[in-house]
């Protein structure tokens, strides 16, 4: 068995958790049929695999749209605050720089191991749209390469009813700030 791939029994309890947290959000994919949704990914096993890590780290994974030119369902992650995969900096050339106090990891090999994509600051952005999200902690976004090739590195959250974007050096890493995933199926 591939290490990307989940047995029958975690495919059909997986699937169940999806369906349920779809019923229940209906407002995030409005005109969507889950069993449309449910067919493509049992032809994707390493989707699942992908879907069932986000969800082991609390990511709380929903379906937020359909890309027509693609024919893919577009999954975020939506727990109400940044999933448990915090403490970590943003890329692997950040990590590799901290002479001390070297955190686990880094989002963007982590995202990687995942099968995921980090969220685009207009991805968190529209995140947002359908909900409130990230109240307590923060998220780390893609960040844009001239940013990036300066040492820098942006996340965001939402306080006072607005979505903010920041900053940081990208070697730093907090116990309230993780990253958020996007995956297409």
């Amino acid at each position: 068995m591939s290490k990307k791939k989940l047995t029958a029994e975690q495919n059909e309890e997986l699937l169940k958790v999806l369906k349920t947290r779809f019923e229940k959000n209906m407002s995030r994919h409005q005109g969507l049929n889950w069993d449309k949704i449910q067919a493509k990914l049992e032809k994707s096993p390493e989707k699942l695999w992908s879907l069932n890590e986000m969800e082991e780290t609390e990511g709380d994974p929903d379906v937020v749209g359909y890309d027509k030119k693609t024919d893919e369902y577009i999954f975020f992650d939506c727990s109400p605050e940044s999933p448990k995969r915090r403490s970590l900096c943003y890329d692997y050339q950040a990590w590799e720089a901290r002479k001390a106090n070297k955190p686990e990891s880094n989002v963007i090999d982590k995202a990687a191991e995942m099968g995921i994509e980090l969220l685009t600051e207009d991805q968190y952005r529209q995140l947002q749209e359908l909900g409130k999200f990230d109240l307590k902690t923060s998220s780390w976004v893609k960040t844009p390469a001239n940013i990036r090739e300066l040492g820098g590195a942006i996340f965001c959250d939402r306080r006072y009813n607005t979505i903010f974007t920041y900053h940081n050096g990208a070697d730093s890493y907090y116990a309230a700030r993780g990253f958020r995933g996007c995956l297409k199926v």
